[in-house]
């Protein structure tokens, strides 16, 4: 496993390329929000990488895909991974679901209803981060912590406001 605050095994920099498009003024925020708490705190280490990072990630998407393109810090590219998002598709959905059931919630239910909703989408977000995880498994050594917040990135890329 990548360690934790290494300067080596990190992410220093998120790009989305042009294929992922832009949306809404507020889903553009979180997206930037989610790359920012990404780029923030993270352990990343591509498997097998003979060099080091700390590392760039430029996202794009092609056919349903999800492509992570990984490069040093220079720019030299290291690999590239192309995930399917089909895994993903029914945990994104239940998410979006249960994310607009949470924030109607907010605006006029009970704190203990509110609290209810929330431990769901919590407990979806933990499984989006677990099926990220197990995808990346054998390519890229990442803890749970960022995989939660690549989830978040990878939910953000699919909503459009």
């Amino acid at each position: 496993m990548a360690k934790s605050g290494s300067d080596h095994a990190k992410l220093i920099d998120v790009q989305l390329d042009e294929s992922i498009g832009r949306s809404t003024p507020d889903v553009e925020h979180e997206r930037a929000v989610a790359i920012f708490d990404l780029i923030e705190e993270n352990s990343f280490a591509p498997v097998n990488d003979a060099g080091s990072g700390p590392y760039r990630l430029k996202l794009s998407l092609i056919d349903a895909r999800l492509v992570f393109a990984i490069s040093r810090e220079n720019g030299e590219d290291v690999v590239t991974h192309i995930l399917s998002l089909t895994p993903f598709r029914r945990i994104v959905k239940d998410y979006f679901m249960i994310c607009e059931s949470y924030y109607d919630a907010i605006r006029s239910s009970t704190p203990s209803h509110i609290e209810a909703i929330d431990m769901g989408r919590r407990g979806l977000h933990n499984e989006g981060s677990q099926t990220l995880m197990d995808r990346l498994a054998g390519k890229v050594e990442i803890d749970f912590d960022t995989a939660r917040r690549l989830f978040t990135l990878v939910y953000v890329l699919h909503w459009r406001g």
